[in-house]
């Protein structure tokens, strides 16, 4: 775990509530993604439910593969939905199937492939 992300760990254990990020969204999403995984290992679900909420704010063709991998990994229900609301759009998912985040998500989890298809049937 990277200095910065079991700081900001221990400033949410320790007050309830995360610090204050510059206005930069990919420095947030990144330190959401870090602080999910932390949140999940640490069984912190108010953190986790938080990392989700941030992080479904950054759902985009570029970063959806990335969230849903972590989604998946983590047992963020929420978290998937939302992603699979946005490659419900057939522009959105033509669109990350061109990417090699989709190809790192077909390789790590192929269950969610599954589950996609089911969804876009239905």
């Amino acid at each position: 775990m990277e200095a910065q992300v079991f700081k900001d760990l221990l400033h949410f254990v320790y007050t309830d509530s995360l610090p204050k990020l510059k206005n930069d969204g990919e420095e947030e999403d990144v330190m959401s993604q870090h602080l999910l995984v932390a949140a999940d290992r640490y069984n912190l679900e108010r953190l986790k439910l938080i990392c989700e909420n941030k992080l479904s704010r950054y759902i985009d063709v570029g970063t959806v593969a990335t969230i849903l991998t972590l989604a998946e990994q983590h047992g963020c229900h929420g978290l998937k939905k939302a992603c699979f609301g946005f490659l419900s759009c057939s522009a959105n998912l033509k669109a990350v199937m061109a990417t090699d985040g989709f190809d790192h998500l077909c390789k790590s989890c192929p269950s969610i492939l599954k589950e996609l298809l089911t969804m876009l049937n239905t």
